[in-house]
């Protein structure tokens, strides 16, 4: 499994489970970049102008209410079950 699948099984996860890092990481890895940090918060933006805006937690946990906004920006439960590989018959 993939450090990517791993992450967005965790986002998906309820309650979920993620620090700021794997925010930036999960972000990154679908084409956000970070256009601005300003005072407490940081805003991400993808070539098609989506934006997203997450605080700064300083190596807390990241509160749900903005893990789920991401979830259902980048759509990772209709990505998570794309990216499913079959599961090899047993002989």
């Amino acid at each position: 499994m993939s450090k990517l699948r791993k992450l967005v099984d965790q986002f998906l996860k309820q309650p979920p489970e993620v620090r700021s890092q794997e925010v930036y990481y999960l972000l990154e890895a679908f084409g956000f970049e970070e256009k601005k940090s300003k005072g407490s918060h940081h805003s991400f933006r993808d070539s098609q102008g989506k934006t997203i805006t997450v605080p700064k937690t300083g190596g807390q946990k990241v509160k749900g209410v903005y893990v789920q906004q991401i979830v259902e920006l980048l759509n990772l439960e209709e990505w998570i079950d794309e990216d499913t590989e079959p599961e090899e018959p047993a002989d």
